[in-house]
């Protein structure tokens, strides 16, 4: 099984399937992906809130902290995808680290920098979010986005470009990555087995704007 195949078959429960930039020949083509995108990320958010909206309506405040059964999902996804991940890249020889579909894509280490840079960059984020004050306007703010991003987002049928701070130095070793992600994935995991924080109150802003304002929780999972 090729390096690409290996890492193709990840259960990458938080990201869209992202690449370098293009040579400028292909960059019409990836801002129609693009657009597409953020066209059918927008529905279905604008579906999943206005199903939530009505569910909410003459309900009393829903709870702000993660249910037993939300836990239970999160512990689990951050279980399975640590094996998976581990799994994949635990044997790989030095050449299929290194190797490259074509010269403008990452290699697959770079493949797993990168999921690991995401792992520390999303831990961050839910971090950051509870530093802020509760939001009142929670459940409006994000109505129906923890259930988008559950269906949607271990998708890779799309491509985004990667935000620089998440994207592959390519200097790390593989030792060096597995130590990283290891252990920024213990910390994760620690957090959502012990949190009794009201994750859904705390917000703070997606740098895209087609997801707009997220909580705590929907940076968890």
């Amino acid at each position: 099984m090729s390096p690409v195949r290996i890492l193709s078959i990840f259960f990458i429960r938080r990201g869209l399937r992202l690449t370098r930039l293009t040579p400028a020949g292909k960059k019409a083509r990836r801002s129609i992906d693009m657009k597409t995108l953020m066209a059918l990320v927008s529905l279905i958010l604008l579906c999943s809130s206005a199903g939530a909206g009505k569910l909410n309506q003459g309900s009393p405040a829903s709870d702000p902290k993660m249910t037993s059964e939300e836990r239970a999902k999160v512990i689990k996804w951050m279980i399975d995808s640590e094996k998976e991940y581990l799994d994949a890249i635990a044997n790989l020889t030095e050449e299929q680290w290194r190797y490259k579909p074509s010269p403008f894509r990452w290699s697959v280490g770079e493949v797993a920098e990168h999921i690991m840079v995401t792992e520390k960059a999303l831990l961050s984020r839910v971090e950051a979010a509870l530093a802020e004050k509760p939001n009142p306007d929670w459940e409006k703010k994000t109505a129906g986005k923890a259930e988008f991003i559950e269906r949607v987002m271990p998708s890779r049928t799309r491509r985004a470009q990667a935000p620089i701070e998440v994207r592959p130095s390519g200097k790390l070793s593989r030792d060096e990555v597995i130590r990283q992600y290891k252990q920024i994935r213990a910390r994760s995991l620690e957090f959502a087995e012990k949190t009794d924080k009201p994750l859904k109150a705390h917000t703070i802003d997606h740098p895209f704007p087609v997801f707009n304002t997220l909580n705590a929780y929907d940076w968890l999972i």
